[in-house]
């Protein structure tokens, strides 16, 4: 071993860990990557760099812009009713629309989003029929992970495979050439969830399908969520010592350990909410909505040193001035730049315009102290604000994911009318891909351009809706390719697989590289995993002397079996959560499956795509 390669490999080591530590970002990773490599002189900074000019991470970014286009525009929640008008209460039948349906979708747009859209429509579907979510949210993972196997732009690593195959001088992947090996592995994964189902329940996610058969009301969050510990009306007389104070000044949330989340404002008859905003003057008669966050602060300590009057909340006051505030379940997602963070640390209320008044980890609901507790992926949140900040979040789903909205308020989509111009132009970008008129790139942004013209989206929404952190960590795992082939460390470890693996047969080999695909997955993303074995399984293939696509093929398919931890890909890491997971449910459920799409890959693939050069 150079010492070169051996540098390279310390380097690569440290990202798995940092990857597997989540510490830092994933994205930061990938940046330390970019500047670490060229100082080890075996790759330059414009070959470090090149991966901001690669076709496929441009194609990535277009087609995260087109997934956002066909949320803004309803045409997800419309997928949703289909479902619960078709499928009715019957549960067989709910999960087997909902995987194909899930597939579908994400075939042509990311799983991660995919699953972040379609969270809220099975937990509406569950409450109507009574189900237990967790009966659902698991086949909607899994059929979300499968739907990678579907097209060429399902999935960044099927990309990122296309792309490799491209360096070598090799004809990539056509749009469909995932299908024939994606479909079965689809219907497979249908029938072993049928009976798999049964492994989760009454245990993970009955409570909250069997207690709640409906869509959520105001009144019952405040029981859920134990408000009427914290929150309070209290009516400033005019003998306090708040009357006449701007709320800069006064400091409430550091001094008191109060957030006022709303004044009522005006004669007793049309009185009006107004926002609390710094330079909000108090006025004697003004009504405050308090959340008490402090644990050693009660509300005879503030009543006593305000002057205040207390006064009742019910779930009747919400629903009286339901025009005026507005409540919401949301779900800080795995690609929430608020992880980590506490409410206060975030700003949430300067960046959302929305109050957090309650917080559940997993199944417990944190009944003090909210606004300084870190926030981890999972975690759902209670927001109070104006409808029109809740309806903004529900267009970015970067940072959080409405789970549920009250009795009270419709659904209301910014690009509701312009559904039918997103489904041609979906239509259209697909046409140009299967057909080959333009280069895959090319089509996307021909989509995306369309989409803008015809209102589906704003630039301001494209933007926002391109997942950066997964396109800096694309771009700052590429150059390991690079390095390893100078250092000959592709060429040492293809020659390793093959002294383990190369006598066995072909077959065997496949299924040694799935394996060791698949394994390399549960510790690092489904991304990184396939820029690093991507050029290991063509080297495989060239020693053995051997096609390279069953090989590259292998490699994408695994890249996407992330079934066996909640922590092996966002996508399950998004549904833990809803579905009140637990770690050991994802591999009871996952492991068997796992190894079931192994040997559908290793039977289909040679038949498809043979070994012969």
């Amino acid at each position: 071993m150079t010492v070169d390669l051996a540098l390279v490999l310390a380097l690569l080591l440290a990202a798995v860990a940092m990857f597997a530590l989540n510490r830092p970002r994933m994205d930061v990773v990938g940046l330390l990557m970019i500047v670490a490599l060229p100082l080890t002189g075996v790759i330059t900074a414009p070959e470090a760099l090149a991966g901001f000019a690669d076709p496929s991470i441009v194609l990535i970014a277009a087609l995260f812009v087109i997934g956002e286009a066909l949320v803004r525009t309803g045409v997800a929640q419309r997928l949703g009713d289909l479902l619960i008008t078709r499928a009715g209460h019957n549960e067989t039948r709910l999960i087997v629309l909902l995987m194909i349906l899930v597939a579908g979708v994400g075939s042509v747009m990311s799983s991660t989003g995919v699953v972040a859209i379609f969270i809220p429509v099975v937990l509406r579907v569950a409450r109507s029929a009574g189900i237990a979510p967790a009966r659902l949210l698991m086949p909607l993972s899994v059929a979300a992970l499968i739907s990678g196997m579907m097209t060429l732009v399902a999935t960044a690593p099927n990309l990122v495979v296309h792309a490799e195959l491209r360096r070598h001088g090799l004809d990539g992947f056509g749009f469909f050439a995932f299908s024939p090996f994606g479909l079965p592995i689809l219907a497979l994964a249908i029938v072993y969830m049928l009976f798999a189902r049964r492994l989760l329940a009454p245990g993970s996610g009955a409570e909250a399908g069997t207690t709640r058969r409906r869509r959520p009301r105001l009144a019952e969050w405040i029981e859920d969520y134990a408000l009427e510990k914290r929150e309070y009306r209290l009516r400033l007389p005019p003998g306090s010592p708040l009357a006449g104070q701007m709320l800069r000044a006064l400091d409430l949330r550091a001094t008191a350990g109060v957030n006022i989340i709303a004044i009522e404002r005006g004669p007793r008859f049309g009185r009006r909410l107004i926002r609390p905003l710094a330079e909000t003057v108090l006025e004697a008669g003004d009504v405050l909505m308090l959340d008490v966050f402090r644990p050693q602060v009660t509300i005879e300590d503030v009543t006593g040193l305000y002057g205040l009057e207390r006064l009742p909340l019910t779930g009747r006051y919400f629903a009286d001035r339901r025009q005026e505030i507005g409540l919401a379940e949301v779900m800080v997602p795995a690609t929430s730049r608020l992880l980590g963070k506490t409410v206060v640390e975030a700003r949430f209320r300067t960046t959302h315009d929305l109050a957090v008044i309650g917080l559940r980890h997993g199944r417990k609901a944190m009944a003090e102290d909210v606004l300084n507790r870190p926030l981890a992926a999972g975690d759902t949140l209670l927001v109070a604000g104006p409808w029109r900040a809740i309806r903004k979040i529900q267009e970015d789903l970067a940072d959080l994911v409405v789970l549920a909205l009250p009795v009270e308020v419709d659904d209301v989509l910014p690009a509701g009318n312009r559904a039918p111009f997103a489904l041609g132009i979906l239509a259209l970008v697909i046409a140009l891909m299967v057909g080959g008129v333009v280069p895959n790139v090319i089509a996307a942004l021909i989509g995306c351009l369309l989409l803008g013209l015809f209102g589906c989206i704003d630039m301001t929404h494209a933007y926002r809706a391109i997942h950066w952190q997964s396109l800096v960590l694309i771009v700052g795992m590429l150059p390991f390719s690079l390095a390893l082939q100078k250092t000959g460390g592709i060429a040492l470890a293809a020659d390793g697989f093959i002294a383990l693996f190369g006598e066995a047969g072909p077959r065997l080999a496949l299924a040694a590289l799935f394996a060791l695909t698949a394994g390399l997955g549960l510790f690092i993303s489904n991304t990184a995993t396939a820029v690093l074995m991507a050029p290991v399984a063509l080297a495989i293939a060239g020693e053995m002397g051997l096609s390279p696509y069953p090989f590259a093929m292998t490699v994408a398919l695994a890249a996407s079996t992330a079934f066996m931890t909640p922590v092996s890909s966002p996508v399950n890491t998004l549904v833990v959560g809803p579905g009140n997971y637990r770690f050991m449910d994802f591999v009871k459920v996952g492991v068997p499956l796992s190894v079931l799409t192994l040997v559908a890959a290793v039977l289909l693939v040679p038949l498809v795509l043979p070994f012969s050069p």
